[in-house]
């Protein structure tokens, strides 16, 4: 991998292979206290985008921290291109890393701060040079190479920090919330921008964040965290539409929680409604159902509601009713649709595979 070649086509980066298999092999990490990994298989491919999402301690950080070197894993091995670097240092593994702060050198100028990672490797003055402008102009910031970190935006300072992990051609790139400070517009820029450079590199990346629109925006796959394990792993659209615990259902995306029951037929029954199970080997007997609201439409007839609120999100909108059992639903339709409060409305549901958890 080179940046003097970033705007080579992307199939040729591909095909010279610029990306690292990382491998986490039954990964322990325990604090006093506390176990923060409990075995974590993950395998991220060469050139792959790989989101760990989760909520704050479950063990996505810790995760991303024993992979760069900063912590030891209690048990367990880390291999980078089928070498275990569990023992090396973290300024031996070959790895970038971008943080939550900026973690800029306030004394220097914008390229001096890029090209410090360079310094320290001893590269000559004039191919750091080089290479922190390559590295400057592939982020948009080439023409503020001498101003100093206060005299830029958040956005552009984090910019300068993926720079600085960036110019040293790293095999690996780690990416812990990196996005968090920025204000919402912003954010969605930055993380679409680095998505195309790391799609042009090729590199092999882990990004942790607890915003689930960011993991599944830009993820190849996502791993959803939960006290120190996987819970599970899969491209976005799998993740979303077949959760195959409650936990996941919950946690990624909104869902409905509803009532029901698991019968001889090998289906849910929800509200009068039977609909197909994401896992087909759940017991018989009385579960809650996780529905998404997409899967909620409103009907001339069928499940009876009334309508509780109702938000203008821009382009749909979504609209909560109440059950004739007491339960809320929330419902996402057009933006145009008539959902006043207080209207009675009848619901129906698409019939789209739900996942479930049993209740006693």
């Amino acid at each position: 991998m080179s940046l003097s070649t970033r705007s080579a086509p992307r199939h040729d980066r591909a095909a010279r292979g610029a990306g690292a298999t990382v491998e986490f092999r039954s990964v322990v990490k325990e604090f006093p206290g506390h176990r923060a990994l409990d075995g974590v298989d993950l395998t991220l491919q060469p050139g792959e985008f790989v989101a760990l999402l989760g909520p704050s301690g479950c063990g996505k950080t810790t995760a991303l921290r024993v992979l760069a070197g900063l912590e030891d894993a209690t048990s367990g091995s880390i291999t980078i291109d089928g070498t275990d670097v569990s023992d090396l240092p973290a300024n031996r593994r070959d790895i970038g890393m971008v943080f939550q702060s900026y973690s800029l050198f306030p004394h220097l100028t914008v390229l001096s701060n890029v090209e410090f990672g360079l310094r320290m490797r001893k590269v000559p003055k004039d191919e750091r040079r080089t290479r922190a402008l390559a590295a400057l102009d592939m982020v948009g910031l080439g023409v503020h190479a001498e101003r100093y970190a206060h005299q830029l935006s958040g956005g552009q300072q984090q910019r300068v920090a993926l720079a600085r992990a960036l110019v040293t051609e790293p095999r690996v790139l780690l990416l812990d919330e990196p996005l968090s400070a920025l204000d919402a517009r912003v954010r969605v820029q930055l993380r679409d921008e680095i998505r195309r450079i790391q799609i042009d590199l090729g590199i092999t990346t882990l990004f942790v964040t607890h915003d689930q629109e960011e993991a599944l925006a830009v993820a190849d796959r996502v791993a959803v965290m939960r006290a120190g394990t996987i819970e599970q792993i899969g491209a976005p659209e799998e993740l979303y539409t077949r959760a195959r615990t409650s936990f996941v259902a919950e946690f990624v995306g909104l869902s409905n929680r509803l009532d029901g029951v698991v019968d001889e037929s090998g289906t849910v029954v929800v509200e009068g409604v039977r609909l197909p199970l994401i896992d087909t080997t759940t017991p018989l007997g009385p579960v809650s159902a996780y529905v998404r609201p997409e899967d909620v439409v409103f009907s001339p007839e069928g499940i009876p509601a009334e309508v509780v609120s109702s938000s203008f999100l821009g382009s749909f909108r979504r609209t909560t009713v109440r059950l004739s059992s007491g339960a809320l639903v929330r419902i996402q339709h057009g933006a145009t649709a008539p959902a006043a409060v207080g209207d009675s409305v009848f619901l129906a549901l698409t019939g789209a595979a739900v996942a479930v958890q049993q209740r006693a």
